[in-house]
This record gives structure tokens, C-alpha cells and sequence, in this order.
């Protein structure tokens, strides 16, 4: 279990020593907040769908838990590159042991990242309706940061390519958090588009985040829990399987 624990303090250290990254990856998330938080506002309110600050926030949590944790892949072709992941690779450790500590310290920061955003949305007039709810909340952007830091492995594993990663991920990340319902209500949608969002992994996270955090979930947080663990097993399965074919 150490060389669990010596990756996972290793991707945070990497992570906290880049202090423009991080101030960098709050851009987005900022700019969804303002321009389509207050943008939209006022057409959602006029549709009597209330707040939409309240609604669009924990979609714009999802997003930056996502981005963050799907490109924390990257680091295995940069690894690669550099020569440091040939030198884990003949360690006399599981390629699993090593694989799980990578991804347990990228879906880390991809929670801290979405806690920073969450504590900046307060200054655009977010509020919970609960304050402990924001644990319950914090269990799921986990759960979320842990599959497509899973997901983002698989792909990296299978790449030698810096640029064909950032490629593909972009082609993938970007339907995945428009057809997650982060930015839109999924209440009254044609039947295919709903058929679509519902096959979304990301939905259940985007979903159980409003609803611990402002009340406005679709389906009930233990469907949202049993589907993203059970889709966080199927990726364990894939992404290990693609991790212990990698070839430094």
C-alpha cells in the first residue's frame, strides 16, 4: 500500500508546485458562472424555473471536476517521455497498486479543484440549503473525479502522443458535460436526446451534486450512487486491463 500512498503525495505535489495551472483552470468555470449564469438568468426565471445560479452551479462543479480529473492522464505520456514511468514499471510493485495511486491523487485534486469552485460561487449568490449537505456533496464529486480519472488512464494508457490525447479528450469531454444536463434541465426532453444523457455517466454525477447541494436532483441520490459505482467498476476493469499493456 505504499507505493499507493508515495503517488498519490506525488500528483499533489506536482499539482500544488504549479500554481498557474491551478489559478488557470479557474477560468472556465468562472466564465460559465458569469456570463451564462447571469446571461440565462433571467429567461430561466421568466420560464418559472427559479434560480438559475442555484441550478447552473453544481453543473459548473462537474465541469471542472471532469476536465481536471480526465487530463490528469496526461501525466502518464508525460511519465512516459521523461523516462519516470519505465522506472515504476520495473518497481517491484502491481501495476494495478500503481494505477490505483495515480488516479486516487488525480481524482484528489479534481475534488479540491471543485471545491475552490464551489467556494467562489458564493460571490455570485450561490448558497446551500444546508451546510452539512456540502459533505454528502464532497463524497460525490469523488465519486465523479474517480471515474474519469479511471477513464482518462484508460485513454493515456493506450497513447503515446501528448497532442493525440488532448485531441481525443476534447472531442469527448465536450459532449459529455453538454449532454450531462449541468447547463440545461433533462425534465422535458425529446426522446432521444434523453435516451442520450441518460447513458451520460456524468448525468448521475452532475444530478446527485444538485441534489445535495440546492435539492433539485431528477432521480433519487441512491440511483445516482448505485450508478456511478457501478460504472466506476466497469472502468477499474478496463482501465487496469489497459495499464498492464502499457510498455514504457
Amino acid at each position: 500500500m505504499n507505493i499507493i500512498f508515495i503517488l498519490w503525495l506525488r500528483e499533489l505535489k506536482r499539482y500544488f508546485r504549479s500554481w498557474p495551472r491551478l489559478i488557470g483552470s479557474l477560468g472556465q468555470p468562472l466564465l460559465f458562472m458569469i456570463a451564462i449564469g447571469f446571461g440565462f438568468g433571467p429567461v430561466f426565471k421568466a420560464a418559472g424555473m427559479g434560480d438559475y445560479i442555484q441550478f447552473l452551479i453544481p453543473g459548473v462543479i462537474a465541469m471542472s471536476i471532469i476536465f481536471t480529473s480526465v487530463f490528469s492522464g496526461l501525466q502518464i505520456i508525460w511519465d512516459r517521455q521523461f523516462g519516470f514511468l519505465k522506472e515504476m514499471l520495473v518497481a517491484p510493485v502491481s501495476r494495478l497498486q500503481i494505477m490505483f495511486g495515480r488516479c486516487l491523487g488525480g481524482a484528489t485534486i479534481a475534488v479540491f479543484q471543485g471545491c475552490i469552485v464551489l467556494f467562489l460561487s458564493f460571490i455570485v449568490g450561490f448558497h446551500l440549503d444546508h451546510i452539512w449537505n456540502f459533505f454528502a456533496a464532497v463524497g460525490f464529486m469523488f465519486l465523479t473525479a474517480f471515474l474519469f480519472t479511471l477513464f482518462g488512464t484508460g485513454i493515456a494508457s493506450s497513447l503515446k502522443d501528448a497532442q493525440g490525447f488532448q485531441l481525443i479528450i476534447n472531442f469527448l469531454v465536450m459532449p459529455i458535460f453538454f449532454l450531462s444536463g449541468a447547463i440545461f434541465p433533462i425534465n422535458d426532453l425529446g426522446p432521444y436526446l434523453y435516451e442520450a444523457v441518460t447513458l451520460n455517466p456524468l448525468t448521475y454525477g452532475v444530478d446527485a451534486l444538485r441534489g445535495t447541494l440546492v435539492d433539485l436532483n431528477h432521480f433519487s441520490l441512491i440511483h445516482d450512487f448505485s450508478i456511478l459505482v457501478i460504472v466506476i467498476v466497469f472502468f477499474l476493469f478496463i482501465s487496469s486491463y489497459l495499464f498492464s499493456k502499457i510498455e514504457a
